[in-house]
């Protein structure tokens, strides 16, 4: 599942959602690994003494840099995953068309699905371990790619993705100048039986919808493959590269 000579001081933020969840409970399987778990409550089950709880709120930057100097006690991070998203939200639904699009909606995707992931980088990327294969990664989605956009809609959430992407790539070149161990990717996790999805579940074949575990899975091994080149680029579950 996960290459023990490269895991060892982990960050997952989102740690209480369904792939979030998933993959520190994998992770902390190993005991070799320690995991810090941040979610926005910070209070979520610690379900292994290799497991650090930790809070962060994209609303309020200084849990964010709290939470970088928080890892700071196991030496450099080897792996960071933002797990965190947001597709819908209460009364908000991905827009069908231009007449649908609202204030709130666009704000609170970017602010997860982008200034999030953004902030975390600014704390966390610093802390990458310099001395081996580093991986910051963040769970993007092919609806963010702007080439593959043939059907329209789901405005704020495209938009907050293509974000993310932009922002991954700008990132990866200021780091590559830094940390020539370090890569930084955008992954794309396929349409998962979470909360995010339940509502467009029906459309989706069920060979192509994914349990969680099946989900975390994929983004190990997407993790695992990675070499320095691939910095700055989006994959898919299955390792296959997304354009832009």
């Amino acid at each position: 599942m996960t290459d023990k000579n490269f895991m060892k001081n982990i960050a997952i933020i989102g740690a209480s959602g369904g792939i979030g969840s998933t993959l520190v409970k994998l992770l902390s399987t190993d005991p070799t690994n320690t995991i810090y778990a941040f979610s926005r409550s910070g209070n979520h089950e610690a379900i292994s003494t290799n497991i650090h709880l930790g809070r962060i709120d994209f609303n309020n930057e200084s849990t964010i840099e709290k939470a970088a100097e928080l890892t700071q006690t196991t030496g450099h991070l080897d792996l960071v995953i933002v797990a965190s998203g947001m597709l819908h939200q209460g009364n908000m639904m991905p827009e069908k068309s231009l007449k649908e699009l609202n204030t709130d909606n666009l704000l609170e995707n970017f602010l997860v699905n982008s200034i999030g992931p953004a902030l975390v980088a600014k704390y966390f990327l610093p802390l990458l371990n310099k001395k081996k294969r580093s991986v910051f990664s963040a769970l993007s989605a092919r609806v963010g790619s702007i080439s593959d956009n043939k059907l329209g809609g789901w405005y704020a959430y495209r938009a907050s993705k293509a974000a993310l992407n932009m922002l991954l790539k700008t990132a990866s070149v200021e780091l590559a100048r830094k940390n020539k161990n370090a890569i930084v990717v955008g992954i794309h996790p396929g349409t998962v039986d979470t909360a995010l999805s339940k509502p467009f579940q029906k459309r989706i074949p069920e060979h192509q919808l994914f349990n969680k575990v099946q989900s975390a899975n994929h983004i190990l091994q997407v993790i695992d493959q990675l070499t320095v080149k691939d910095s700055g680029k989006c994959f898919a579950w299955d390792g296959q590269e997304i354009s832009s």
